[in-house]
């Protein structure tokens, strides 16, 4: 996810050239996801550009999905074990629960990690260990406020079982929330996923919980903010390997 180093003895870009390369840099780029939502106020900008009111609204409107629709570059630690959050935003709990019922687990409390996301966060999710994609399960519910606690078990939401290569088993659940309402998994089962990894989107507004192996000890404390694809949320207890 880092931005491409320039070759050595690349001659420096200067006047327009160099410009471009700063507004690419700083503005980020958009999920995929998204463009509908960009190109269709866009289009009524245009359309309705005689009219002042309509062309603003239809331009604020495109500026205010592609903000929720970034897609910023990330870089993930190379710490051997490292578990990166998957998600921006504020962890909401740290503490032990059982895994979705859904996935047949067992009811054994593991270490959990909810992170609450706002309308104003980066909405992708991110891979937060390398690893092959185990299970994929998708469990129609309800919409209530993703902060509450009950959400993780009553919400509609999509859960990702991953498998490291040193022997680690990791979930990941995408939550709906009370505006969220489509959850987006791009991940297969058989994937093999590297860590920071972009692998789903939840519109608009969300939670997403991370259970680890029992035993891991957690490094964050509730109230702090993550971002996803960086923040270390724990170090797993057998090394991490390189997936081949």
């Amino acid at each position: 996810m880092a931005r491409r180093p320039t070759p050595p003895g690349t001659p420096d870009r200067t006047g327009v050239g160099h410009v471009a390369d700063l507004v690419r840099n700083a503005i980020p780029p958009l999920h995929p996801a998204g463009l509908p939502f960009v190109a269709a106020p866009l289009a009524v900008a245009v359309l309705g550009g005689k009219r002042k009111w309509v062309r603003r609204t239809g331009l604020l409107a495109a500026a205010a999905c592609a903000t929720f629709f970034r897609h910023p570059n990330r870089v993930p630690p190379n710490r051997p074990g490292a578990v990166v959050a998957p998600a921006d935003g504020e962890i909401a709990l740290v503490d032990t629960a059982a895994p979705p019922a859904e996935l047949g687990l067992g009811d054994q409390p593991l270490p959990r990690v909810s992170i609450f996301l706002s309308v104003l966060d980066v909405h992708v999710q991110r891979t937060p260990v390398s690893g092959i994609v185990r299970s994929v399960q998708h469990e129609p519910g309800q919409f209530r406020s993703a902060d509450l606690p009950e959400a993780s078990s009553v919400n509609e939401r999509n859960t990702m079982v991953l498998d490291t290569p040193a022997g680690d088993q990791l979930i990941v659940v995408q939550i709906a929330g009370l505006l969220a309402r489509r959850i987006v998994c791009d991940a297969q089962v058989g994937d093999v996923l590297t860590i920071g990894d972009t692998y789903g989107l939840i519109r608009f507004g969300s939670r997403v919980d991370t259970y680890f192996p029992a035993g891991t000890e957690l490094l964050v404390e509730p109230g702090q903010r993550t971002i996803g694809g960086e923040t270390v949320l724990a170090v797993l207890g057998s090394t991490q390997s390189v997936v081949s």
